[in-house]
């Protein structure tokens, strides 16, 4: 039998546990909403479209890059039409994933006016490499590490990969993305002139 002088202590000891519990709840709410508001933050930085550099819309057009197979591919023979420019490397697997549908789009649009150019932030020789295994139709250039400084110059921050930009026939950026390029980006880029 539990005397009069037990409940007390009992009955203290549960309500000093039921405020542990609820600081708990609310350090649990805390740390819920801290990363709900980190990761939404992210989110909206990610999808932003970040400051291209003033006048990298005309220097781009005067930019010339080694084909791997030798010659050059400039981008003033490219203008006047639609063009995707992609950078990527061997290195990337998500490049890599998306260079298929992305020679598909070329093959489909072609027709259309649509062009095509693969920027290889990459060694020569990988590239080389990867093309003799998985040849591609549309042209592709050697940009190596100055192609990194392209895409930062372009909006890519982080200079990540892959990176890719929509550019109209008026040569303007018309859409960039940072990340693999999926085929209903392609479906949305179809019409973009």
């Amino acid at each position: 039998m539990t005397s009069h002088s037990d409940r007390p202590e009992s009955l203290s000891a549960a309500r000093d546990a039921q405020p542990s519990a609820a600081r708990r709840r609310l350090l649990y709410a805390g740390v819920a909403g801290a990363a709900a508001l980190g990761g939404a933050g992210l989110a909206w930085w990610k999808f932003q479209h970040h400051a291209m550099e003033q006048g990298v819309e005309d220097a781009l057009w005067t930019m010339e890059f080694e084909k791997p197979e030798g010659g050059v591919v400039a981008l003033k023979a490219l203008a006047g039409k639609p063009l995707l420019l992609n950078f990527w490397a061997t290195w990337c697997p998500p490049c890599v994933e998306e260079l298929p549908m992305l020679n598909a789009f070329y093959r489909q649009q072609a027709q259309n006016g649509w062009q095509v150019l693969g920027l290889a932030i990459d060694q020569p020789s990988a590239v080389r490499k990867f093309l003799q295994r998985i040849p591609l139709e549309f042209p592709v250039g050697l940009a190596g590490l100055g192609g990194t400084d392209l895409g930062r110059s372009l909006g890519n921050l982080t200079g990540g990969l892959p990176f890719t930009v929509v550019l109209g026939g008026n040569g303007r950026v018309l859409h960039r993305k940072m990340g693999q390029v999926t085929a209903q980006d392609l479906q949305l880029w179809a019409p973009l002139r």
